[in-house]
């Protein structure tokens, strides 16, 4: 998947852009707080219908404007594609794929398959269980569409029984166990295809991290159910005293975990920054292989401050990973243009340069 044309118009401090992009790689180059991030969060909103770092749309338009808009022509072997957002103040948002606007923005989801690396990607590590459960369900979902299906039905029985359990009056068993019996029969549907996806995605993930870091590091990631314990319906029929005292379920897929480890202990505790780092690229790559894998066509690419606090060693083995036949068109940040230059041109792709200044994009010859 290519995107040979974009369109951007008051996106962020972006006022205006129309760029072409090259099939293989492409560095947007200038210095930290200019747009080179914001240039590749209007590619994620393509791909997802929201910003990476702030889902409320209207701050994303550009502070004097009254609203943004995205366009893209797309490529595969076998079509060419048209996308379109545009997000206008106190206006619904409107999203059209060859141009015919979608009656539901999920099912947007899939049709531009994208991985972004980026900073933030160390809530992985440091956040709460949520962010891993997100990285498993954004994985899945872009090439699963009865998986997204399921998660909402499960998110919105959850949501009614927690309101049942908030309530003070007592309330009638059979609600519950209305929505008891669907979070089962939507959970183990979800816990099946996670760990469907595990079991795919661990032995890739160790690959690449190991061509990453050299191979010095043992680790390991570990996912976690309270489905492994027995069906859910009976454990949440057994535990709703104890969250009817706590207001909230207890009990559920909502609470499942990934674990991740290095040598043997939480990498959260045990990681040094460069090693947290490695561990994240792993994961972003084998989550392109998978994606690659089901979906039958290339992400895109997405990396952002990809130099920030590895070593040289690494960041060129990533370069040399990323630049060979296994990859599509890719999209970098970085704030040094002579670094960057000496990484490519050990390698045989082709690669193009931008250069980023207050909101303004151009290519450089």
């Amino acid at each position: 998947m290519q995107i040979s044309r974009l369109s951007i118009l008051n996106f962020k401090n972006i006022s205006e852009a129309e760029l072409g992009f090259s099939p293989g790689l492409n560095c947007f180059v200038g210095r930290n707080g200019e747009g080179k991030t914001n240039l590749l969060d209007a590619l994620y909103y393509l791909a997802f219908c929201k910003s990476h770092n702030n889902p409320i749309d209207t701050h994303n338009i550009k502070h004097d404007a009254e609203f943004f808009m995205i366009q893209a022509e797309i490529h595969t072997e076998s079509a060419t594609m048209e996308v379109h957002c545009a997000v206008k103040r106190r206006q619904k948002k409107v999203f059209k794929f060859n141009k015919k606007e979608y009656p539901r923005l999920s099912e947007h989801i899939g049709k531009i398959p994208l991985v972004l690396v980026s900073p933030s990607d160390e809530d992985l590590i440091r956040e709460g269980s949520e962010e891993r459960r997100r990285f498993m369900d954004m994985v899945i979902a872009q090439y699963d569409a009865p998986y997204m299906e399921s998660l909402v039905a499960y998110n919105k029985a959850l949501q009614q029984r927690n309101a049942l359990l908030k309530e003070e009056r007592l309330q009638d068993e059979s609600l519950f166990d209305v929505y008891e019996i669907k979070m089962d029969m939507e959970a183990e549907f979800i816990q099946k295809k996670r760990q469907a996806f595990l079991d795919g995605f661990v032995p890739v993930f160790e690959q690449y991290y190991h061509r990453i870091s050299g191979g010095r590091e043992a680790i390991r990631l570990e996912y976690t159910s309270h489905l492994m314990e027995g069906d859910l319906q009976s454990q949440l029929k057994s535990c709703r005293q104890r969250d009817g005292y706590l207001g909230y379920t207890t009990r559920g897929i909502h609470k499942d975990e990934l674990k991740m480890e290095l040598d043997g202990y939480p990498i959260k505790r045990e990681g040094s920054q460069g090693q947290n780092k490695s561990f994240l690229i792993a994961m972003k790559l084998a989550q392109y292989d998978f994606l690659k894998q089901h979906t039958g066509v290339r992400p895109l690419l997405l990396l952002d401050d990809l130099f920030d606090k590895l070593d040289s060693h690494r960041v060129e083995r990533i370069i040399q990973l990323v630049s060979g036949n296994d990859f599509g068109q890719i999209f970098i940040t970085d704030t040094n243009k002579d670094h960057l230059t000496h990484l490519l041109q050990k390698t045989d792709g082709t690669y193009r340069f931008f250069h980023v200044e207050n909101g303004s994009i151009t290519q450089e010859t």
